[in-house]
């Protein structure tokens, strides 16, 4: 054969072996033969494909007929992985299968085998790993959340903390919409979490009274528990928990329809070291396991929030009675209870510790009821009013009257609260008065002219005025002259609010203020502002401007200049531009904890070198919704490492 030869159709010139190796001469003239057909490489490919799967299905074969673990029954099974030494060898088993996963999650910590006395000396440095893994802590908590809250991730969860025990508060958010949170994954928790102390279930439909059973059952050291949103749990879950759980400090029940009076009865019974109890949109709780539940934790109980319930004055009269550890008290939308339960409450007696007490959407707060409470509970300090139709101003001067103790009150959406009101109860008030909060009160509005006496609180270091469209220029000149030691100011929402009314209220401050919030005061310029940061600027640690757009760099000139203590600074949807941003980062007394830029469109591209040498104090940063692009940020993220960037 020639050294040279070709395929007469495909022109492929191919060199024989021999000719390449002792210097064959090529040839000038090519000869010419047939190529091979295509149906010739197709038969050969299919024949190779058809070898290749027997050749696999051989392999399954032999496979199948080889020994395996998994051909045992689950018995057998079980007993082979209840010896498995070692958390990471048990994480590592339960990674084999779903079948391998369920069977540890059913074992009990206690069911574990543990290593022999004499150790294998071919493990030992096995073992000394392991113990160095068990000795480091673990992770004391879990959550899982939405599509990751499933049965598998339990049970995973519930195998991997059976031997280490570090396990102790765990919160599952929703379900999987298929493969949820069902009883068998708190099966698994009870089994292998024996030191849970925290159990947070909220939004759980599949999870019933047996799988609550089984927590109760092996986690008798529990002592937080909430459901929330979990239909299907009910009185007897409860019975279970109060038996099994003798230490349950805090109880949580919210929008679970078929708890009733049993439970809580139950736990009132059995949990004598009970502190707090919150208790939320269940239809079938009533006065019986209300007045059960505080009869018998009377000496423990200090917290009590009570909200959409169908109780009546029954209940009311027996926290007034037996609430004699109580220093918390909430009632929220309770629309059977009237007047003469908040007047029986408060003519008990009981109530002599209560220190917080907090009412909203309850009409039975009324001027009898609301001074009763005044009088007869004498630790009052804090007292919290939201959406009660019936407070009104002479119902604040007599309340005012008899609170000896009072340090803070909140008024919410009470729209019969006139500006006359605050200002009568600022006189009448006690001289331990700190702190007055007014928020949607749409009463609150200008006086034609201010009373004879002026009130003049000394006491009072916070006030908080929110979304009063009433409250004007007039309004706070009048705060300005009655409040001489304001601390904290929260003016947000004002937008009628000018620097005529600011500025007379700075001036007239006599103590430095710290804490200061203008969001949404619209009207407000730069001059206040200067103001406010020359004359309070050695004190103010909190100025928060967003949305005051006619803020513009001015303002930042005179921070740089004056602030030497400010830590969190607010500008977003401010008028600040590049020159602003420039300005703060050359202050050199500035030492920023927390700044945003947020919606500041006048902040650009220019100002990512200035932003990169702020301080080693920066720890926040907003840059949403300007025009710095995503390539500078990445940049500023290098540059600030050690700062959380949020753009």
């Amino acid at each position: 054969m020639p050294p040279f030869h070709d395929y007469r159709d495909g022109g492929l010139l191919v060199l024989e072996p021999a000719a390449a190796l002792f210097g064959g001469v090529r040839q000038r003239k090519r000869a010419r033969v047939t190529a091979v057909a295509p149906s010739v490489f197709a038969a050969a490919a299919a024949a190779a494909e058809e070898e290749a799967a027997a050749a696999a299905a051989a392999k399954k074969q032999k496979l199948r007929a080889a020994p395996s673990l998994d051909a045992l029954p689950d018995g057998c099974l079980f007993e082979i992985l209840r010896r498995v030494q070692g958390a990471r060898a048990r994480g590592a088993s339960s990674c084999v299968s779903r079948r391998w996963l369920a069977l540890l999650g059913g074992i009990r910590a206690s069911e574990i085998k543990r290593a022999p006395a004499v150790p294998d000396l071919n493990q030992v440095f096995v073992d000394e790993d392991e113990e160095a893994a068990s000795a480091r802590p673990g992770c004391s908590e879990r959550s899982l959340e939405g599509e990751g809250a499933t049965d598998v991730a339990l049970t995973a969860a519930a195998v991997a903390d059976a031997l280490r025990g570090h396990l102790l508060s765990l919160v599952v958010r929703g379900s999987h919409p298929t493969r949820g949170v069902t009883d068998n994954g708190l099966s698994a928790v009870a089994r292998g979490c024996t030191s849970l102390r925290s159990l947070a279930l909220w939004d759980v439909p599949q999870v019933t009274d047996a799988g609550l059973a089984e927590i109760a059952a092996g986690c008798p050291s529990l002592e937080k528990l909430d459901i929330t949103g979990c239909p299907l749990i009910t009185d007897k879950g409860l019975v279970a928990v109060a038996q099994g759980c003798p230490d349950l400090k805090t109880l949580t029940i919210e929008a679970c329809s078929g708890v009733a009076n049993e439970g809580l009865k139950a736990i009132g019974r059995c949990c004598s070291k009970l502190q707090a109890v919150n208790i939320k949109n269940c239809a079938h709780v009533g006065d019986q396991g209300v007045s059960g539940l505080i009869c018998s934790a009377t000496a423990s109980l200090a917290k009590i929030r009570l909200q959409g319930l169908n109780i009546t004055d029954a209940s009311l009269a027996v926290i007034g009675y037996y609430g004699k550890a109580i220093t918390d008290l909430t009632l929220a939308r309770l629309p059977t209870v009237g007047e003469r339960g908040f007047w029986v409450m408060a003519n008990a007696l009981g109530l002599q510790k209560l220190r917080c007490m907090s009412i909203t959407s309850c009409p039975g707060v009324t001027e009898l009821a609301l001074v009763s409470i005044a009088k007869f509970c004498l630790s009052l300090k804090q007292l919290y009013l939201r959406k009660c139709s019936q407070i009104s101003d002479v119902l604040l001067k007599d309340f005012a009257e008899s609170a000896k103790v009072l340090e803070n009150l909140q008024i919410e959406e009470c729209n019969k609260i006139t500006l006359r009101g605050i200002l009568a109860f600022l006189l009448n008030c006690s001289p331990k008065f700190k702190a007055l909060s007014l928020v949607k009160c749409i009463g609150i509005k200008d006086i034609c002219s201010a009373p004879a006496q002026l009130p003049v609180c000394k006491s009072l270091r916070s006030l908080t005025i929110k979304h009063c469209p009433g409250f004007t220029d007039a309004s706070l000149a009048v705060v300005g002259m009655i409040c001489p030691h304001l601390e904290n100011l929260d003016l947000s929402g004002l937008g009628a609010v000018t620097d005529d009314g600011l500025l007379p209220l700075i001036r007239s401050s006599e103590s430095g203020l710290v804490h200061v919030d203008l969001n949404g005061c619209e009207n407000l310029r730069d001059a206040s502002i200067s103001a406010l940061v020359k004359t309070h600027g050695s004190s103010l640690t909190h100025l928060s401007l967003e949305s005051c757009s006619k803020i513009t760099d001015a303002s930042l000139f005179a921070i740089s200049e004056s602030c030497c203590q400010l830590a969190e600074l607010d500008l977003s949807n401010c008028m600040v531009s590049d020159y602003g941003v420039a300005v703060l980062a050359c202050a050199a007394g500035l030492k920023l904890r927390i700044l945003s830029l947020s919606g500041c469109l006048k902040v650009t591209q220019k100002s990512v070198p200035f932003l990169g040498s702020m301080p080693a104090s920066l720890e926040g940063l907003n840059l949403q919704f300007n025009f710095i692009g995503n390539h500078n940020i990445a940049s500023l993220e290098k540059q600030l490492w050690w700062c959380d960037i949020l753009a």
